[in-house]
């Protein structure tokens, strides 16, 4: 609400018509700055809960999960358990690891994401296309093999679409090509010249693509237009897909959280396409990367690896790199988790060609100038600030400033992490969304079972106290359940928001882990079987979001 004689300024600037003809932008800007004066800006999420599952842990023929059937399947069985939200990790096109947090692109879809019984339903593949599918694991995706065949149907789809493709696909997906060109033309050359080289990262092509010399860019265009209309096309098809999967979920009413993580990966498009913005030498390689110091996870820190951005050059031209990447994640997702929201504020910076984390610095971020711009452009921002880690009062001061949904992690309320009292639920703002554990965690039943040393620093003596106190604090002993307790105590919280990963509800152990920090293979992988969604499991999560009222 506007009041007083800021009221009565704003009326008078309005009336002025001659004046908003032709400064329409500084009174955006104007206005904005006025309403922030005397107002108290807040991100206000209705009380709900919801699922944290990534797409890739779908169940599927084809070995890896996807925008198919599946994913309606998870849609029904969501709403049939009176949760309200989806939260999936990254979308992008994943690169070394196959992380979700190192991709080739912080813009595009991930093509592997495609369902292939979609596409032959519009006609550019067939039914023989699919008889003959390997023989996948139906609980983790074994990437390989995965991508080696999925991208040979992928090709043959395009092939077919632009052999055969009908005159209204083809002019919907000129559209799209035209209103996506900002990002859409450099991912594409990328990839299809990075697979021209073999999959090398950008930094090992000859010098003249590398540094994108005008007539490199021309020539590469020309030799590979094939492959790059393709790369176009399966964008094209990944924004059909994923906008219809939205639109049903919204249909039974069921919102999408998305992931914005903080860094891009070193070897993508973006990366490759504004190499001012990021800490690099004259070859492309980055002098300093990305990570945090050691932590309950590790002895010697976490090594990203990904560049630094140069915060001065983004902040020159009014941030508008990070204005388009909130646009296309505001546009594709209902709402966001923001990765490493502490980064803002101060980020450890490692020196290029470290092998740890240990021998970093702390050094300041852009502050609230970034979070300014980009509510001058969207106003109310729908995210949630992953605020985990080492969070000082400065970062909490910037979340606080801007309003912004915080985390918390109900395996950490018990242990010795420093932030453990803030982890428990009698101390719980409704500000906040509360998680039993995130995708970084080991799952709720593997946490209680596991070992000393095998997923963070804790000793045996921890870990009893750490047992010992969440008995006493949660009121149970039945070890069985505890991930039901858990589940139990973030729904009953007054934490507007709760989410639980689906390895909890199923009540898995570690091999149901989908990341562990630190490890440089081995994650992203778990899946759930055929049949895992039984009516009970979502009776019983019904019955928790109507007793506590989400």
């Amino acid at each position: 609400m506007v009041q007083g004689t800021c009221a009565a300024r704003l009326e008078r600037f309005l009336d002025s018509r001659d004046f908003l003809e032709n400064h329409r932008h500084s009174l955006a800007a104007t206005l904005r700055t006025l309403l922030r004066s005397e107002y108290c800006y807040e991100v206000k999420f209705a009380r709900s809960s919801g699922i944290l599952l990534h797409l890739t842990s779908l169940p599927s023929r084809f070995g890896i999960g996807d925008l198919g059937p599946a994913a309606y399947e998870f849609a029904d069985f969501l709403a049939d358990g009176g949760q309200k939200i989806w939260q999936v990790l990254p979308l992008n096109p994943t690169g070394y690891g196959d992380s979700p947090y190192q991709c080739f692109s912080a813009f595009a879809g991930n093509p592997l994401l495609l369902s292939l019984e979609l596409l032959k339903d519009q006609g550019v593949l067939e039914d023989l296309d699919l008889a003959s599918v390997p023989k996948f694991p139906d609980n983790f995706v074994d990437y390989g093999p995965v991508i080696a065949y999925k991208m040979a149907m992928l090709r043959r789809a395009a092939e077919a679409f632009f052999a055969s493709g009908s005159a209204t696909d083809r002019v919907a997906f000129d559209q799209f090509s035209e209103s996506s060109a900002a990002w859409l033309d450099d991912y594409a050359l990328f990839m299809a010249v990075k697979d021209a080289h073999g999959g090398v990262i950008f930094t090992s092509w000859e010098a003249a693509i590398r540094r994108r010399d005008p007539q490199a860019i021309r020539e590469w265009s020309e030799k590979l237009a094939v492959e790059i209309r393709a790369f176009k096309y399966w964008q094209f098809e990944f924004s059909r897909q994923w906008k219809r999967l939205k639109s049903y979920c919204h249909g039974r009413g069921i919102r999408f959280m998305g992931d914005i993580p903080i860094y891009v990966a070193h070897d993508s498009a973006d990366v490759w396409a504004r190499p001012e913005l990021f800490y690099l030498d004259e070859n492309g390689s980055p002098t300093v990367v990305s990570g945090v110091p050691p932590d309950y996870f590790s002895a010697t820190g976490q090594l990203w690896g990904n560049p630094i951005y140069r915060w001065d050059v983004l902040a020159a031209d009014g941030y508008k790199w990070w204005i388009e990447r909130f646009r296309a994640s505001l546009a594709q997702f209902d709402m966001a988790r923001l990765d490493h929201f502490r980064g803002f504020e101060s980020y450890w910076e490692v020196p290029g060609g470290e092998t740890t984390a240990i021998n970093g610095r702390w050094t300041k971020g852009p502050g609230e100038s970034v979070f300014l711009a980009l509510q001058r452009e969207f106003g109310e921002l729908p995210i949630v600030a992953e605020n985990l880690g080492v969070i000082t009062p400065p970062v909490e001061k910037l979340r606080q400033q801007f309003g912004l949904p915080g985390m918390s992690l109900l395996q950490f309320a018990f242990g010795t992490d420093p932030q453990g009292p803030s982890f428990r639920p009698h101390n719980y703002s409704r500000d906040l969304v509360a998680y039993t554990g995130g995708h970084d965690n080991d799952t709720t039943v593997g946490w209680w079972n596991s070992s000393v040393g095998a997923d963070s620093t804790r000793t045996l003596e921890d870990v009893r106290k750490e047992h010992d106190f969440a008995r006493s604090y949660l009121n149970f002993s039945d070890d069985s359940q505890v991930h039901w307790v858990m589940i139990r105590a973030v729904m009953a919280s007054v934490a507007d928001t709760a989410i639980v990963p689906l390895q909890d509800v199923l009540g898995l152990g570690t091999e149901a882990r989908m990341n562990l920090p630190g490890r440089v293979s081995g994650n992203w992988k778990w899946r759930y079987r055929p049949g895992a969604l039984t009516k009970d499991l979502s009776s019983r999560l019904r019955e928790l979001a109507t007793l506590y009222e989400r």
